[in-house]
């Protein structure tokens, strides 16, 4: 299966009129020997949901790493909050919403949240950042900007 057929079954997620919205399933490989989700796969369904949200804006860490606008550019995750609110199980179908809060300058504020049907789970808020090969911040660019800030309607 290809980067688009993969895109156009459901794969990466939609994008919503708030940002991002990911399905995935907790395995047996997600939890701990009670069964729940171990605390750092939470990380793992969190940052699927932000790479999915980046795909799906047209941002493509592969094309990232090959070079934009001659300089390879790498996101990097500055700060993250995290909530524990409930446990997820084995089998659970998860429900992964991000939504961008803020850009600025090489700076992106994202709040994230993990339900399994209407309850939730976890509530997260993440700080990440664009550099440039050299280590030194990016600004990000207009079309993402763009891309990650729907209009308020």
């Amino acid at each position: 299966m290809n980067e688009r057929d993969a895109i156009a079954s459901g794969l990466s997620g939609e994008l919503t009129a708030h940002g991002h919205r990911l399905l995935a399933r907790v395995y047996y490989a997600d939890t701990d020997f009670s069964g729940l989700v171990y605390h750092a796969r939470y990380l793992e369904f969190l940052e699927r949901g932000r790479s999915d949200y980046l795909r799906l804006a047209g941002v493509r860490h592969t094309e990232l790493l090959e070079g934009m606008r001659g300089e390879r550019i790498v996101w990097v995750v500055r700060r993250m909050e995290i909530d524990f609110v409930r446990p997820a199980r084995m089998d659970d179908v998860l429900t992964i919403d991000t939504r961008t809060e803020k850009i600025s300058g090489a700076r992106i504020y994202m709040a994230q949240e993990i339900r399994r049907g209407g309850e939730t789970l976890i509530k997260a808020r993440v700080e990440a950042a664009i550099i440039g090969a050299n280590g030194r911040p990016k600004r990000f660019p207009d079309e993402w900007i763009a891309a990650f800030m729907p209009p308020v309607a």
